[in-house]
């Protein structure tokens, strides 16, 4: 599940587990929508992949075409593990019905040229009005840094919890530490 490499992040995904754990009290029964870069993002591919485990977890993949998610996840995660999914480009014909927004950010070393990634980088920009529609409850997650996919208006929402999410990072990475110096 938390294999190193190119594909994957997984003390992020451990960091993701935490944060959804201690801001939603679960980490069944969630429906997740993952915003921006899906294809080349290392952490969404990771926390795909350990969300399957759980029960009841629905996916909105929210992208530009050219960003969609790879087949071999949907074929050999999603699908293989019977999970429900939807592709869309529209993040607001969702966001209503989600629990959790995780926004990656559009990397610029991951095109080959750079016209490409000036036209996809502000693809999508999370700011209060498309909040409106969201849930009370839901939370939204970033791995950081952002660049500017969240609106800086966005940090005092009550929902933005990607700045817990990264001192829950703190103490995941920590442990780990600890736990690889074998220190008690």
């Amino acid at each position: 599940m938390l294999e190193t490499g190119g594909h994957n992040h997984p003390t992020q995904t451990l960091t993701d587990l935490l944060t959804i754990s201690c801001e939603k009290g679960r980490l069944d029964n969630l429906t997740i929508g993952l915003c921006g870069d899906l294809k080349f993002g290392r952490t969404v591919h990771s926390l795909i992949t350990a969300m399957c485990r759980y029960k009841n977890i629905k996916f909105v993949l929210i992208s530009p075409d050219e960003l969609k998610i790879p087949e071999y996840i949907k074929e050999e995660v999603l699908e293989k593990n019977n999970i429900e999914y939807i592709e869309t480009n529209d993040i607001e014909e969702y966001i209503d019905k989600l629990d959790i927004l995780y926004m990656t950010r559009v990397q610029k070393e991951r095109f080959f040229n750079e016209e490409d990634y000036l036209r996809l980088k502000d693809y999508y920009i999370l700011n209060n009005k498309k909040l409106e529609k969201a849930k009370d409850d839901m939370i939204i997650l970033h791995p950081l840094p952002r660049v500017n996919e969240i609106s800086t208006e966005v940090d005092s929402d009550k929902r933005a919890a990607y700045f817990r999410q990264a001192r829950y990072g703190k103490y995941i990475r920590m442990a780990l530490i600890l736990d690889m110096l074998e220190i008690k």
